[in-house]
């Protein structure tokens, strides 16, 4: 599947299916709006609803099978949807299914599409503060019913943990550029490891488990390239390796490496996390413009697709990952 901009209509989805040789366009819904970000992360396994986030500010969920009008249509911001993630959908993660979406107005809304029109929860910046621009947004630590965060990026280089059951900021920090992508390494579990990639080649990989009340999350950061790394993803079969994708047209594939001891003790008996270190496992250039979209094959095990600014879609396949 794969969705974004249209130069004759605004917006296209297009489902895809691997042929003998080729990829094949299977189906294809032309839109007026221009959609910038999609995510099946809170759909049934059985339903395969694509939930999309546009630039006149829409979050709308999609039947595929049937895509000329949406299943659900919500006017969720005033301007342009940057990023969306979803939850409890695909088996994955408990609690209700959820979707989190991040804009340029600032603020950051949780959906869940059995509600018409209103979130189930909105983190906007306080009336003393400035208003800035959300480029990132992951759900994570729903590893029981209550329990839920989002971690939310801007383009000022603020990082924000929202804990939904509490309804207040858990921890914030800021990496000095802009959040281009978030990612937990799994959604489902006690959080354990979020990484976030930025504008100029960076990546910082926070150890989550463990939280300093002095100097918060221990992170390591590796810098990748000299180009915007637009977005991670975590392999589904080996949570500690993940793929980061560059402006420059690469893939690099890394490993975070845990320290012997995760966690020591201050003078004062406060526990606190150690980072570990990451490792490149091996890099590609696939072609001269950005690589923006990329995905794992959650059944078959180094099996990938990715999306550029070319506008072409490649279906990879990385080898030896058992023996990482």
């Amino acid at each position: 599947q794969s969705s974004g901009i249209n130069a004759e209509y605004g917006g296209a989805l297009q489902v895809f299916e691997m042929g003998q040789k080729d990829l094949v366009c299977s189906k294809k819904y032309e839109k007026k709006d221009e959609i910038k970000c999609c995510t099946f992360g809170a759909t049934a396994l059985q339903d395969r609803h694509l939930a999309t986030g546009n630039f006149k500010g829409k979050m709308e969920t999609w039947d595929l099978e049937k895509g000329d009008m949406p299943v659900y249509s919500v006017k969720a911001h005033s301007e342009i949807i940057n990023c969306i993630d979803g939850v409890g959908g695909l088996g994955i993660g408990l609690g209700a299914p959820e979707i989190v979406t991040g804009s340029r107005d600032g603020t950051v809304k949780v959906w869940d599409v059995r509600q018409e029109n209103d979130p189930v929860a909105m983190m906007q910046p306080k009336e003393s503060e400035a208003k800035r621009d959300c480029w990132a947004v992951a759900f994570g630590n729903t590893y029981t019913e209550a329990e839920r965060v989002v971690a939310a990026g801007y383009d000022n280089g603020d990082i924000k943990l929202f804990d939904l059951r509490s309804m207040s900021v858990r921890w914030e920090t800021n990496i000095k550029n802009g959040v281009c992508g978030l990612q937990f390494d799994r959604k489902d579990i006690l959080m354990n490891k979020l990484v976030a990639t930025t504008l100029e080649g960076k990546f910082h990989t926070f150890d989550v488990r463990v939280e300093y009340p002095i100097c918060g999350y221990p992170s390591v950061v590796e810098k990748a390239h000299k180009s915007t790394i637009w977005g991670v993803r975590h392999l589904p079969q080996n949570r500690d390796v993940y793929m980061t994708l560059g402006g420059n047209g690469s893939l690099c594939l890394w490993k975070y490496n845990y320290p012997k001891e995760r966690t020591k003790q201050d003078g004062d008996g406060v526990e606190y996390g150690i980072a570990g270190t990451v490792e490149q496992i091996q890099n590609v250039i696939l072609g001269t413009q950005p690589l923006s979209g990329f995905d794992w094959s959650p059944d078959k095990e180094g099996l990938c697709v990715c999306s550029g600014f070319d506008q072409t879609v490649r279906v990879c396949i990385v080898t030896r990952l058992k023996s990482l």
